[in-house]
């Protein structure tokens, strides 16, 4: 008998008629069942939650024990989240396990920064005839958070939504993916274990241009928290209007491999990270731009590397690859690649599709104006491309409607600072691939890949809003 999952609505598990099914991502067998939220269950999780934020507000060492609480609950489960991530998202077993510590990670990040969120003082009194005034600024919490999370890291960016908001005080309106929405219901099952109280968070599941939609013409939320493709962020936006909005969108990005480095660690690394996750992660390489004077040799490497990765059954340990979300992405992925074959590109490695199933693939000889490089592929395909010198390289990276971070293997100091002052994106990794990241550091981009930073001291940031205090001192006794 298929499990079945109930959405989450001021404390209480609620079962609805309407049913999602959960698919298996690599067997494609239903195994699993979620309740689907409608117009009414929309309209009782922002009320719960602008009543708890308005009747209950919880103190920063409260905020502190629980997201504490949680981590501590998350790293206790590793085994239980993580096979539940590689059957709903396809993700291999061992990436699942480092998701949920991770995940882990930033509950603790959050409930650490929940205890330093802090104003600052003015010196208003330099201003001529405020000199017995006193003026600081205290951050307050905004109100309800609208927090819309994606398959490809189903745990862990939820909680880099839904641990800051509650972090700086905040209520959450939580909507996963409907492609994996059983993390999300873990996520709600461990705070409220962690003594979350009722209404502080609040899980409602369905299509975005259903529930969505009903979340995005409510004017009690306050602030919106999406993860997803430019399109839809930009529809959002729109929407929204004036209300406040982090928008982590989509990408491109470069890995750029210049005549000096290590080609040897420049290889092992980037051999895997345009494939990790199925290629299915937002800082992924899709562009790997190598000097000409190593072009050969570094693509040389580079296939033979790739080829040693293992594509199959996520949860055998020897899996590098598992599969996309859906057959209908890799049958998508598949038409791209063709397309650019078609127009005179060379397949190096890789091409084949077995139903979501996609081989790790490199071609060469591309164009701009071909999709697998101008368009964000999300799949495991990157494209090797030769370039001459470093203004060059650092041309082509910026020439993308996209602009969230950028790697860069050199041994020159001269060219690291280059990269760092002149790639138009919201990270440069030195040494590593455009893939790194900390959960603490900021994320976020630029462009097209959109607004606010993520990163739970950083979201606090964006989640608060600085009121301004002025005392007259001449009136107080």
């Amino acid at each position: 008998m298929l499990e079945s999952y109930p959405i989450y609505i001021n404390g209480r598990w609620l079962e609805t008629e309407n049913k999602l099914d959960v698919v298996d991502k690599f067997s494609g067998e239903v195994f699993a069942r979620v309740s689907v939220s409608g117009e009414a269950e929309v309209d009782a999780a922002v009320s719960a939650a602008l009543e708890a934020f308005r009747q209950s507000p919880l103190p920063p060492y409260r905020r502190y024990e629980i997201l504490a609480k949680g981590s501590a609950l998350l790293a206790e489960r590793v085994d239980e989240l993580a096979l539940t991530i590689t059957r709903e998202a396809g993700k291999v077993l061992k990436d699942a396990k480092t998701e949920v510590l991770r995940a882990a990670q930033v509950l603790q990040i959050a409930a650490e920064e929940a205890k330093r969120i802090t104003g600052e003082m003015i010196p208003v009194e330099a201003a001529p005839g405020a000199e017995n005034r006193l003026a600081y600024t205290v951050r307050v919490p905004i109100g309800v958070v609208c927090a819309i999370s994606p398959f490809n890291f189903p745990l862990n960016l939820a909680c880099h939504k839904v641990a800051p908001a509650l972090a700086a005080g905040n209520t959450v309106v939580f909507k996963p993916s409907s492609a994996t929405p059983i993390s999300g219901i873990n996520i709600c099952r461990i705070l409220e274990e962690a003594g979350l109280p009722p209404g502080y968070l609040n899980l409602v599941v369905g299509g975005g241009n259903e529930v969505g939609d009903l979340l995005l013409r409510d004017e009690r939320i306050a602030f919106y928290s999406f993860t997803g493709s430019a399109k839809v962020g930009k529809r959002i936006m729109a929407t929204v209007g004036l209300r406040k909005a982090t928008m982590e969108l989509g990408s491109n990005s470069v890995t750029i491999v210049h005549k000096d480095a290590d080609l040897e660690k420049a290889a092992a690394a980037c051999s895997r990270m345009p494939f990790v996750n199925a290629g299915q992660v937002c800082i992924s390489i899709q562009r790997l731009l190598v000097h000409r004077d190593i072009y050969e040799r570094f693509t040389e490497m580079l296939a033979a590397k790739t080829r040693e990765l293992v594509l199959g059954n996520p949860l055998d340990a020897d899996t590098d690859l598992g599969p996309m979300i859906s057959e209908a992405e890799a049958i998508r992925a598949e038409t791209w690649v063709k397309a650019a074959l078609a127009g005179g590109a060379t397949l190096v490695s890789g091409g084949k599709r077995r139903g979501a199933l996609f081989e790790p693939t490199i071609l060469t000889n591309v164009e701009p104006e071909m999709k697998v490089v101008c368009e964000e592929v999300f799949a495991p395909v990157v494209s090797v491309i030769p370039y001459d010198d470093f203004d060059e390289a650092v041309k082509m990276t910026n020439a993308s409607k996209y602009g969230l971070q950028a790697g860069v293997f050199t041994s020159s100091i001269e060219i690291a600072n280059k990269a760092a002052r002149e790639l138009e994106v919201g990270g440069v990794i030195v040494n590593d691939t455009s893939v790194y990241r900390a959960d603490q550091t900021p994320y976020g981009g630029v462009k097209e890949s959109g607004n606010g930073r993520e990163g739970p001291k950083y979201a606090i940031q964006e989640m608060t809003e600085p009121k301004l205090v002025v005392f007259n001192l001449d009136v107080l006794s």
